[in-house]
């Protein structure tokens, strides 16, 4: 029996980013241990892309939180108001254009989906309303719509309401 080397390629500090236009791209961003770039010590979860933003979940706070990293100007951008402290983020997703995040949240052993409008600094409940466990949103490109799973009938199924946190009447009968 001989032996075999296997490798495995690892891409550190780089990410794999497509959009609507164009092919995949590899893009390096440097790694700085003091958690101000997209890659720091701690965990980064969850990465969605939508134009120039990425947004993630992060424990380097020692919570896990929100994160938004806008790629031309390759830094961190600011969300005051959004995470808090008794709050656990997951799943993120950011309009096109950076105004809106959308993610789930357990808050007092309860599951939600918040809408953050960072021209407002306003985080609000689009599920508050609504009596059952949610998870993995996502929003639509202009930021009007946003999808998620819900398990208000005992089993897994997509919802979708404007950013009002009102249902959107979708025909469950595709033609």
């Amino acid at each position: 029996m001989t032996k075999r080397t296997i490798f495995i390629p690892i891409f550190a500090c780089c990410s794999l980013l497509t959009g609507c236009f164009g092919y995949p791209r590899l893009v390096s961003y440097p790694f700085d241990p003091g958690g101000r770039s997209i890659n720091s010590l701690a965990s980064e979860l969850s990465p969605q892309t939508s134009g120039r933003y990425i947004v993630f979940i992060s424990d380097r706070r020692g919570s896990q939180d929100v994160y938004m990293f806008d790629t031309l100007t390759r830094n961190l951008i600011d969300l005051p108001g959004l995470n808090a402290l008794d709050t656990i983020a997951s799943h993120p997703s950011v309009s096109q254009d950076g105004r809106y995040i959308v993610f789930a949240a357990s808050r007092q052993g309860r599951s939600a989906i918040f809408l953050y409008d960072r021209e407002t600094r306003q985080s609000r409940n689009l599920t508050n309303n609504l009596q059952a466990e949610v998870r993995h949103p996502t929003i639509s490109a202009d930021g009007s719509r946003i999808a998620f799973e819900s398990s208000n009938n005992g089993q897994w199924d997509i919802l979708v309401y404007d950013r009002f946190g009102r249902p959107l009447d979708i025909p469950q009968d595709p033609r």
